[in-house]
């Protein structure tokens, strides 16, 4: 069997329940991006949030660069920078230090910003938040490219003769990602610019999936009409995933902070009317899975339901595993130990080289062991000793193996 080449990394929005210090709260996320370095996941995006009380990291590029500095391997992106609340200089200015800083580890994840009060703080409309990203998108692609002096003016930032003194530690620079929910804006951007895209293909609650194959056909129609492509590689999606022994341990290990995480967050921070849809209290986790919110079960039936969503989307290239703190942190750490060591082989070639050793030695074993059994049996002979019977295996395909 054939299966897809997935990568796999996690994004960590983060979103942590109240009651707990956040100071350690901090050093917990930090503690697990340092746990998936050593598990050898391809990716951490951590993302950015300013109000609502569960969103802990104000500034990703000062958690990576901490990050960065107890991690080996690990890519690190800002999931995301939400471009309106900052100038672009700033912004560019930051990632690349950054870059040189994590020896071209880092990756610049952008979007418009998803928090109302942050947008409010800020005293930005929200029905501008989709222009001034756009604006704030070309001048930092511009900025990045290192081509020339850059000069802008719009109605909230202006650019005059600015240019970067640091330029990206790799010659192929940055790699840019905008973030896409529902709307058809940020995946046109993805194709007009050649960015890659990055999904949330969880729906929220009370809402139906996203059509994601009609998402990557924005990407594409939009990279068409500027004469681009955009490859099903680059593309990411973010969805909740538990790796538990089994089905019933995991729902189990996940039914209180599901609960919170669904009732606390979107149902009393977030205002969403989740008491309406009728959920059975103590059941919570039970919706989310069967409303595809969630891909939960032992290694297998995860590993079935990552197969599952890529053919649904038509493919994609990685999956970012959606940190919503819904296990206890030992919790939360098995279920990623069990996705990289059970989960993610199956996705990542590593397995078929062994695959094919172990088939060739079955179809073979007859003649293998007949000639070990002979080569023992001679050592025996040659000695004037009679040799003892041993058995020999049933030929491939005859008995059970």
């Amino acid at each position: 069997m054939t299966r897809p080449q997935i990568g796999f990394g996690a994004f960590l929005s983060p979103l942590h329940p109240h009651g707990e210090s956040p100071t350690l709260q901090l050093w917990r996320d930090l503690d697990l991006v340092q746990w998936l370095d050593e598990l050898d996941l391809a990716e951490a995006w951590v993302g950015e949030h300013h109000s609502g009380g569960w969103g802990t990291v104000s500034s990703p590029e000062v958690f990576l660069a901490a990050a960065a500095e107890r991690t080996r391997r690990i890519r690190l992106g800002t999931g995301v920078t939400s471009l309106p609340y900052h100038h672009p200089f700033h912004v560019a200015s930051r990632i690349v230090q950054l870059d040189h800083q994590t020896r071209g580890r880092v990756m610049l994840g952008v979007g418009a910003g998803s928090a109302p009060g942050d947008a409010h703080m800020l005293g930005i409309d929200p029905s501008e938040q989709r222009r001034m990203t756009g604006e704030s998108l070309e001048a930092v692609l511009e900025l990045l490219s290192g081509e020339g002096p850059v000069n802008r003016a719009t109605d909230w930032f202006t650019l005059r003769d600015a240019r970067l003194q640091h330029r990206p530690y790799r010659p192929g620079g940055i790699e840019v990602a905008i973030s896409s929910a529902a709307s058809p804006h940020s995946m046109q951007l993805a194709g007009r610019h050649g960015l890659s895209p990055l999904s949330f293909a969880s729906p929220r609650p009370g809402g139906t999936a996203p059509d994601l194959r009609r998402q990557w056909q924005y990407a594409e129609e939009a990279a068409a009409a500027g004469g681009r492509t955009v490859d099903r590689a680059d593309w990411r999606l973010v969805v909740n995933v538990y790796v538990g022994e089994s089905r019933e341990r995991a729902m189990e290990e996940l039914r209180e902070g599901a609960a919170a995480w669904l009732r606390g967050y979107w149902g009393d921070i977030v205002g969403l009317p989740v008491d309406a849809l009728g959920i059975e209290e103590g059941r919570e986790i039970e919706y989310l899975v069967a409303n595809g919110a969630a891909i939960v079960g032992s290694p297998d039936e995860v590993a079935a339901g990552v197969e599952e969503l890529y053919e649904s989307s038509g493919g994609f290239g990685t999956l970012l595993v959606a940190g919503a703190d819904w296990a206890s942190r030992e919790n939360t750490r098995a279920s990623f130990e069990r996705l990289a060591r059970f989960v993610v082989p199956r996705f990542n070639g590593s397995l078929e080289g062994f695959e094919a050793s172990a088939a060739w030695v079955r179809e073979h074993r007859s003649e293998f062991v007949a000639q070990a059994v002979g080569a023992f049996q001679k050592a025996f002979t040659d000695a004037g000793v009679s040799a003892p019977t041993l058995p020999v295996p049933e030929p491939s395909g005859t008995g059970s193996h």
